[in-house]
C-alpha cells in the first residue's frame, strides 16, 4: 500500500524550524521567533537585555526604553483597533519593568491606496488612547509603499518611562516559592480579533481586552512588595511568557489547571479552532512572579483595581524541572505546557 502513496507535494502543517526564509512562525512568540533572535540578531547586534523593556542609567535615574511593531487583521475589532493596541501595547512593555510611561513616538506605514478616513480613524484612536493612559505622542514618522506592499496600516511605536528608585523586575529574578498570578482572563484578545476574521466568524461575545496595565502596576508597587517579575502576555499568550521566564532564571513553573481563568466563550472558540487558550494572545493583562510572604497583599491590591478585578493565583514557582512549565490537572496528573513553535493566530497584535 505504501509503494502506491505519492508524497509529492505533501506538506507540513507545521513551519519546520530549520528554514532559509522567513515564515509566519518567526512573528509568532514562540520557539521561532526565539531561535531568530538567538540565533541572527544577537550574533549581529551583541547582547542586549531580555523582557519587554530596555532599562538603562540616565545620569542619576534609570529609563525604560521600548519598541514594537503592529500589523493587526483586521484593523479594527470588538474592543479596538490598531490605533488603541499600539499605544497601550508599548505603554504596558514599559510599565512591566515598573516605569511609569512618559512619552511616546508612532509611525505610520500606509499602502497606497487605503482610504484616508480608515486612517484618520486610526489617529484618532492612537490619540484617545495616549490620552485615557497619561502619555504623550511626541514624535512620529509616515511613510507610503505601493499597492500591494503592505495591507492597509502598519504601526511601528516606541516608549520612554521613568523607573522607580528600588524597583529591580525582570525575568531573571523569579526564584522558587514565588506566587505566579495573573490579573484576569486569559485568551481574550485573540479570539476577539478572530472572531472577525474572514471565513471564521462566530459568535462569541468576546471583546479584545486591550488596556494600558502601568495604573495597576502602580498599585501593585504601592504595596511595597518586592515583585520579581512581570510581564504581559502578548505573542505566544501565557504559555510562551512563562516558558520563556522558567528558562531565563533556571526554574520551573507549575500551574494548576482549574485555576486558570478561561471565560467559556474563549474556551469554545478554541474547541472550535483547535487551539490552546495559553497561547491565545493577551493585550490587557500581566503575570507577576511575587514572593510567597507578599502574594496576599498584591493580590489584594490587584483585585481592588478595575483592571485586576479578575486576578487570582494560578501557580506557583519551583526549583523542580527548571526550565518547564507544568500543569496540575483536575485529575491529578500533569502535563507539559510547551512554548508554542510558530504563530497559532497570524496578525494578531
Amino acid at each position: 500500500m505504501t509503494a502506491d502513496l505519492d508524497f509529492e507535494g505533501w506538506t507540513c502543517p507545521v513551519p519546520l524550524r530549520d528554514t532559509p526564509t522567513v515564515v509566519m512562525g518567526h512573528g509568532g512568540g514562540g520557539a521561532m521567533s526565539d531561535e531568530l533572535v538567538r540565533h541572527l540578531f544577537l550574533p549581529a547586534y551583541g547582547p542586549f537585555a531580555s523582557g519587554d523593556s530596555a532599562v538603562v542609567p540616565v545620569g542619576a535615574s534609570r529609563i525604560a526604553f521600548s519598541t514594537d511593531s503592529y500589523v493587526v487583521k483586521p484593523m479594527f475589532f470588538p474592543g479596538g483597533s490598531i490605533g488603541d493596541l499600539a499605544v497601550n501595547g508599548t505603554v504596558n512593555d514599559l510599565a512591566m519593568s515598573g516605569a511609569t510611561p512618559l512619552y511616546l513616538s508612532i509611525a505610520f506605514i500606509l499602502e497606497e491606496g487605503t482610504e484616508l478616513a480608515t486612517v484618520g480613524r486610526i489617529a484618532a484612536a492612537v490619540g484617545a488612547a495616549a490620552q485615557a493612559a497619561g502619555v504623550r505622542v511626541v514624535t512620529g514618522d509616515t511613510k507610503v509603499v505601493d499597492n500591494g506592499s503592505g495591507d492597509g496600516v502598519f504601526l511601528n511605536t516606541a516608549g520612554v518611562g521613568v523607573v522607580p528608585d528600588g524597583v529591580e523586575i525582570g525575568p531573571h529574578r523569579a526564584a522558587p516559592g514565588d506566587a505566579v498570578l495573573i490579573s484576569g482572563d486569559i485568551g481574550v484578545h485573540g479570539v476577539a480579533v478572530m472572531s472577525v476574521r474572514e471565513g471564521l466568524e462566530f459568535a462569541t461575545g468576546v471583546a479584545s481586552d486591550t488596556a494600558p496595565l502601568h495604573a495597576l502596576v502602580g498599585a501593585m508597587l504601592a504595596t511595597g512588595a518586592d515583585v520579581h517579575v512581570l510581564r504581559d502576555p502578548t505573542r505566544g499568550g501565557v504559555s510562551a511568557s512563562l516558558n520563556e521566564i522558567a528558562r531565563t532564571a533556571g526554574v520551573g513553573v507549575e500551574l494548576t489547571e482549574r485555576d486558570l481563568p478561561i471565560p467559556a466563550g474563549v474556551a469554545d472558540a478554541c474547541s472550535l479552532l483547535g487551539l490552546d487558550p495559553l497561547q491565545v494572545a493577551n493585550e490587557g493583562k500581566l503575570l507577576a512572579f511575587v514572593p510567597p510572604g507578599a502574594a496576599g497583599e498584591v493580590l489584594a491590591a490587584m483585585l481592588a483595581h478595575p483592571l485586576g478585578a479578575g486576578a487570582r493565583r494560578i501557580g506557583t514557582c519551583v526549583a523542580e524541572h527548571p526550565g518547564m512549565v507544568v500543569a496540575r490537572t483536575a485529575l491529578g496528573g500533569s502535563r507539559v505546557v510547551s512554548m508554542p513553535i510558530g504563530e497559532q493566530l497570524p496578525r494578531i497584535c
